[in-house]
């Protein structure tokens, strides 16, 4: 499946090595609260979720479509208007990306991947990967305040399979620190050297 995905390079000889050294992604991980108990949880989102995933993207990209500010980083440089394959080859990537967040392991290669992630976002490499002519840097605002929709929303998708509350919270809660945890690293790229 992931073959099928443009641009989706995971793992790959082409993804750099994250400038994190693994104490730091260790203490990073205790900052969000992480614990195993949470990547089990992250698990349990994963089976709830994988049949959800066009669902949850549907929710997701209804509301930045739905936000011009938001659109616009979609668009073409010169005309403004939303390039639709680079809408379409993001959102097959946003859908891997929320199976790699329940079930991939929280080593090297993630680090790596969320690492590059936020070199896509960034002038560095904005707009390489799906070779578009769309505006060349998403500002670091959006993808922190990015955060709270993708977290707040994602609650009812954890409760339509009948788990229990407390199970529906503790997976809202693993994945509120997974994604923290991801934003944290997709910052690197619009820090000074030293300043991360």
């Amino acid at each position: 499946m992931t073959a099928q995905i443009p641009g989706y390079a995971y793992g790959s000889k082409e993804v750099p090595q994250a400038p994190v050294s693994d104490e730091d992604f260790k203490l990073l991980k205790t900052t969000v609260l992480m614990t195993e108990e949470d990547v089990k949880y992250l698990r349990m989102a994963g089976e709830v979720l994988k049949d959800q995933v066009d669902s949850v993207l549907d929710l997701w990209y209804g509301w930045v479509g739905s936000h011009k500010h938001l659109v616009h980083y979609f668009g073409d440089r010169k005309t403004g208007q939303p390039i639709g394959l680079y809408l379409d080859a993001v959102r097959k990537r946003f859908g891997q990306w929320i199976l790699d967040t329940c079930f991939r392991e929280y080593d090297r290669q993630w680090l790596n991947y969320q690492y590059e992630i936020g070199r896509r976002h960034h002038r560095e490499k904005k707009n390489k990967t799906d070779n578009v002519n769309s505006v060349e840097h998403i500002p670091l605002r959006y993808l922190i305040a990015f955060i709270v929709p993708i977290t707040a929303t994602i609650k009812p998708f954890l409760a339509k399979k009948g788990h229990s509350a407390d199970d529906v919270e503790k997976m809202y809660n693993a994945w509120f620190k997974a994604v923290t945890l991801s934003v944290a690293l997709w910052s690197i790229p619009y820090t000074n050297k030293g300043e991360w």
